[in-house]
Parts: structure tokens; C-alpha cells; sequence
């Protein structure tokens, strides 16, 4: 692998809260993106208490070249028990801000919008002062399956784009860049009052120009937040890195961002889609929709 630069070090995490964390997903048999998905931010995340539950996994139906979960395994049926053990997980980690995220589950008619909507139930019935975040796959582009998510009202819908048009026959095949900008379209036409959020990699081969124009594709959808990060190669298997970017490019990112209207901007080498998610909290408040 590429040799990364000092801005992608990462500080070493204090352990003993780490092992905290995954005593109690270990408790519970619950799965996190930040395990599965090799992010460089599970230190830090694990750290203050948070994590990024993973569900309907962790076996994946896709197999997008750049992601570390796992898509060789046979995908299981829906556990009836997983919102009810994910719930209490949110109550004993105290979390403020959950994100629910999934596998992509193309087997399933709904894509797994109904545990979805499980899981944001049960965690409301145990703790109702929690915001939810839900990050949610393409659901093939079936909308009615989105309306069922949209209809638990989840404070935030998000939704990645992950790369530039050009590059998503490379980097996403089974995934269609037109769709996950109507997907999140239909969202704020379907629910006015949930923020949408959406997040690109880069570093992959992409142009700065490319990258300005798919925040403009966002914000002509409204979209209110948006994360940039690096990509980085999980194994020799995996796409391998193109360039690593700057912290300046992503700060001159950030800058345009602000600029186009997003609420809310994360940018910067380590972000990730989750990266201080509960950050959100502070925007509700600054920038508030009716619920």
C-alpha cells in the first residue's frame, strides 16, 4: 500500500473505554461500521461513547471495491431481536445522537426499510430524548420503500454519493449516481422537516472541478449536510488510492460548501460519514424544522 502522510496518523485510543464500548456490542451481538468497515476513527468514536450501528449484517449483497464489509457471505434473514438489543445498546452507551446504518440488502423486497423503521421505533420507546440518524442504502430506487423510513421520522436521512459520476462504474458499479441524487430529492419532497445528509470520498482519481459539481448536484436537491474524506485502501484487494489530498484542499472544500448553502460542511482527510455526527444537534437548534 501507498505510504500514508503524517496527516492521516491517528492517535493511539485509551483502551480502557474502547473495551467498554465493545462489551456491551459484544453484550448484545450488535455489529458496527466501525469495526466492520475498518474506519481509522474507531479510537476516537469509541472513545467518547459512540458507535455507528451496523444492522441486517454483516454480510453485504454488493461488492463495491472500495469497502471493507464483507460480500462473500450469504446474507441472513432479519433478526426479530436486533431493534430491541440495539435500543438497549443506545440506553447503556447514554448516546444523545444514534446512526443506524445498514448492509445493502438487495435480497430483501423493501431493502430492509422495515428494520429500519424497527429499529427507530425501539430506540424511541427506551430513549425518547435520542435523535436518530439513519444511513440508509439505494433500496434499488424502490420510493416507497424510502416513504416507510421516512414515515418513523428519523431526524436525519442520509445518503452517499461516494464518488463522481465518472468514476462510479469503477468505484460503485451496482450503485447509480442519478439515484441517490433522486433518492435524496424525493426525501425532502416526502418529509420537508428531516435534514438530509450525504458524503463523498475522494482521493480515488476524481478532478476538483468533479468534486465542486457534485456538491452542486446536492444543494439543487437541498441537500443541508455533506462530509468529505479521504479514501483510504483497506487491504491489497481494494481499490488503491489515487493521490491523498491535502487538509488545504479539503479546507478550500469546506469553504465552497458554506458558500453553495449547506448547513453544514465536514471536511477534512479522517472525515467519514459518521465522523461527530451528533454535531447535528448543535444544527437543529441553529437551523430548526418543524417536526
Amino acid at each position: 500500500m501507498t505510504v500514508k502522510p503524517d496527516w492521516l496518523r491517528v492517535k493511539a485510543p485509551q483502551w480502557e473505554r474502547v473495551g467498554n464500548v465493545k462489551e456491551i456490542l459484544r453484550d448484545l451481538a450488535l455489529n458496527t461500521v466501525c469495526e466492520e468497515a475498518s474506519c481509522p476513527n474507531i479510537g476516537e468514536c469509541f472513545n467518547v461513547g459512540t458507535a455507528t450501528f451496523l444492522i441486517m449484517g454483516p454480510a453485504c449483497t454488493r461488492a463495491c471495491p472500495y469497502c471493507d464489509i464483507d460480500f462473500e457471505k450469504k446474507p441472513k434473514p432479519l433478526d426479530p431481536t436486533e431493534p430491541a438489543r440495539l435500543a438497549q445498546a443506545v440506553r447503556r452507551m447514554r448516546l444523545n445522537h444514534v446512526v443506524i446504518t445498514s448492509v445493502n440488502r438487495d435480497d430483501l423486497s423493501d431493502g430492509g426499510a422495515s428494520q429500519f423503521v424497527q429499529c427507530i421505533t425501539a430506540v424511541r420507546a427506551v430513549s425518547p430524548q435520542t435523535t436518530i440518524e439513519v444511513l440508509i442504502p439505494d433500496l434499488c430506487g424502490n420510493w416507497q420503500a424510502l416513504e416507510i423510513i421516512l414515515q418513523a421520522a428519523p431526524e436525519v436521512l442520509n445518503h452517499n454519493t461516494e464518488t463522481v459520476p465518472r468514476l462510479y462504474r469503477r468505484v460503485r458499479p451496482q450503485g447509480n449516481y442519478e439515484r441517490t441524487i433522486e433518492l435524496l430529492k424525493i426525501t425532502r419532497a416526502l418529509s420537508p422537516s428531516t435534514y438530509t445528509k450525504s458524503g463523498i470520498m475522494v482521493g480515488l482519481g476524481e478532478t476538483d472541478e468533479e468534486v465542486r459539481q457534485v456538491m452542486q448536484d446536492l444543494r439543487s436537491v437541498d441537500c443541508d449536510i455533506l462530509t468529505i474524506g479521504q479514501y483510504l485502501q483497506p487491504s491489497q484487494k481494494h481499490l488503491q488510492v489515487a493521490e491523498f489530498i491535502s487538509p488545504d484542499q479539503f479546507a478550500a472544500w469546506q469553504a465552497y460548501g458554506e458558500e453553495l448553502g449547506f448547513l453544514q460542511v465536514v471536511s477534512s482527510p479522517l472525515t467519514r460519514s459518521s465522523y461527530h455526527a451528533e454535531q447535528v444537534r448543535e444544527l437543529m437548534t441553529r437551523y430548526p424544522r418543524s417536526h
